[in-house]
């Protein structure tokens, strides 16, 4: 690749004391080649002292036609820098198939866009990234297996070396020591909140290093003894992550790495969302006083989110709580200065002013949005019919025992499983005891109920007669932050009836985020409908493409497509209430929803021009 020199504007620190060099040896190493050096607690680039202000953003998260958009939002927002994760399963979703690096996935062209705008770029490439997103980043082909993740088990780095050397000779043919934006490229990825295993972090660090990255390393990990314990490697940089008291975070690395300088690799300026709670935000008082904090006498920071933007298809992760799962919603709008859909919002022009952003701003406060109106939602197919018409893109499984989504090699979307048990006259107890996450049941095509780890018993009547036995199971998202990572998906404990193991089942996989348009029309085709759940499909004309808030009033819990393309989830316990559908998704001309509603179809589509994401919530992260 051509040599590419970026324009660069170097923010400066405000006036402090800096003491004469005592460089470390690793930086020593890397002070010829690294734009980005380090001593006696200074960093410098290029041998200018120098604050990293940066802002997280995820090209996986935003439309590419809106990459420039939100990069120059950043820059308006007096940042010089952009961080960003690279999630594996984003990019290499199947083991057999190779990564892919084109379209929504040329991060290569998202950092050289950033470049050109004038900004350097932090890499973050894990291969473990958090993020709220599915699994973390980790693909679930890999972490189906009997593999300890995270760890120097042979297994794990064997494929993650395969995956780096796809992905890492792209990153550093864009260092800037090859006359590109990246300056920095992070160790793993707050491993500290994980585990111990330092060969592991050696080894990666080593991944990184053997593939050509020549630029300023770091690892990032919660400012606790216990997270610096497990994360930080000796001879490289030590950052850390937070959403409140800089200050003892500051003095505790003091103590550990006293000729380091004081980086937040991310400032929690506000929070993401899950479903059934209220929406997260964070006052602009407390984000802009924090920040004032970090930046007081000289500290780096990145601010996370910058910019949220939004969990597209079925890529949002999930949490776990007291053994529960908490699934992420389709926004990850993280109540960021930069809301999801590009907004300026009054935290941005509080941060602007507090890093001291003197230029005009080159966006608009808002970009255009539809005019609001309401559409019919017609119902074509019922819920099964249509599941059954699409042909299966994985090999279907026949066995005694469920399938797992693991075992049919599908990441995201629903697993149907049949059986024919013989049921005797009467009521019985018919119990999933371990679905995950999520389970539509049904007795000979009539809708039974709703079975999920709180709730797994349903109830059915017998005849004495075979009843066909239907069990669609939903994952709701893969755990993406602590031990449950990995965990597996679908009925994964037996199916009983009172006392008695329901075995014989056909598992079919429904891998909805991988339809095309094609075999999301076929499913709209199967009807008639006749129930209250299934496929519906709305159309309404636009001159000229913008920006629009999908809502479905009356809907109760499922997903929607734009022109083929899978937006996201909706489910009427909230938070989240509209959801955000970028202009680029539109065409002059008529326009599609599809929906597949599972519970309860309402008969309505509306667009909006603003957002709704629930009841907020004041949230801020602490360490303990």
């Amino acid at each position: 690749m051509a040599s590419i020199t970026y324009a660069h504007t170097v923010t400066e620190p405000p006036t402090t004391h800096i003491s004469s060099a005592h460089t470390t040896t690793d930086a020593a190493a890397g002070a010829a080649t690294s734009a980005l050096t380090w001593r006696e607690g200074c960093l410098y680039r290029h041998g200018v002292p120098h604050r990293i202000l940066s802002g997280a953003l995820h090209y996986f998260r935003v439309h590419p036609d809106l990459w420039r958009d939100r990069i120059r939002r950043i820059a308006d927002l007096g940042l010089n820098t952009v961080d960003t994760y690279v999630p594996w399963n984003f990019h290499q979703p199947h083991e057999h198939e190779a990564p892919r690096f084109d379209g929504w996935r040329d991060v290569e062209r998202f950092i050289r866009t950033v470049g050109e705008e004038g900004l350097d770029v932090i890499v973050r490439p894990g291969p473990y990234i958090c993020a709220e997103w599915s699994g973390g980043g980790l693909p679930s082909w890999l972490t189906g297996r009997d593999v300890a993740v995270r760890s120097s088990d042979p297994a794990f780095t064997s494929a993650v070396g395969r995956w780096f050397d796809e992905l890492v000779p792209r990153i550093a043919a864009l260092q800037a020591s090859e006359g590109g934006p990246v300056v920095a490229v992070q160790v793993e990825n707050e491993f500290g909140s994980f585990g111990d295993d330092h060969a592991y972090l050696r080894w990666n660090r080593q991944a990184l290093t053997q593939r050509g990255i020549r630029e300023l390393l770091f690892t990032a990990d919660g400012p606790t003894e216990l997270m610096l314990d497990g994360g930080t490697l000796p001879g490289t940089l030590t950052a850390v992550t937070l959403g409140s008291q800089p200050g003892a975070a500051r003095q505790l690395l003091a103590t550990r790495r006293p000729d380091e300088p004081f980086v937040v690799a991310e400032f929690w300026n506000g929070w993401f969302d899950t479903w059934g709670k209220r929406h997260h935000v964070r006052g602009v008082d407390s984000a802009v006083g924090t920040l004032r904090g970090i930046i007081a006498d000289g500290g780096s920071v990145s601010i996370y989110m910058a910019h949220g933007g939004t969990n597209f298809g079925l890529w949002a992760g999930a949490n776990e709580d007291e053994g529960r799962l908490r699934p992420i919603v389709t926004s990850y709008d993280s109540d960021a200065p930069i809301a999801e859909d590009g907004s300026l919002t009054a935290k941005f022009f509080a941060i602007r002013e507090a890093l001291g952003a003197r230029g005009p701003l080159r966006s608009p406060a808002r970009l255009p949005t539809l005019p609001p109106t309401r559409v019919p939602l017609v119902h074509r197919a019922d819920l099964l019919a249509g599941i059954r018409t699409v042909p299966t893109q994985f090999p279907a499984l026949t066995a005694p025992r469920p399938a797992s989504f693991e075992q049919l090699g599908l990441d995201a979307g629903m697993v149907l499983h049949t059986a024919c048990p013989r049921i005797p006259a009467g009521e019985h107890r018919l119990v999933l005891t371990d679905v995950r996450d999520r389970a539509l049941v049904f007795g000979d095509g009539t809708w039974l109920g709703v079975a999920d780890p709180d709730s797994p018993e349903l109830p059915i009547h017998g005849t004495g007669e075979v009843v066909r036995l239907d069990v669609l199971v939903e994952n709701l998202g893969r755990v993406n932050y602590g031990p449950g990572i990995g965990r597996h998906k679908g009925l994964l404990g037996p199916v009983l009836v009172d006392r008695r193991i329901v075995q014989g089942w056909d598992s079919t996989p429904v891998a909805l985020q991988e339809w095309s348009a094609t075999e999301l029309t076929d499913a709209v085709a199967a009807g008639p409908a006749t129930t209250h759940a299934g496929f519906a499909v709305a159309t309404f004309d636009v001159d000229t493409p913008a920006d629009t808030f999908l809502a479905l009033p009356g809907s109760s819990r499922g997903l929607v497509w734009v022109n083929g393309f899978l937006l996201g989830r909706y489910w009427e316990i909230g938070p989240q209430v509209t959801l955000y559908c970028p202009a680029p998704l539109l065409r002059a001309g008529e326009n599609t929803v599809t929906v597949l509603e599972l519970e309860r179809l309402g008969g309505v589509l509306e667009l909006r021009d603003r957002p709704e994401l629930g009841p907020p919530e004041e949230y801020v992260e602490e360490f303990d």
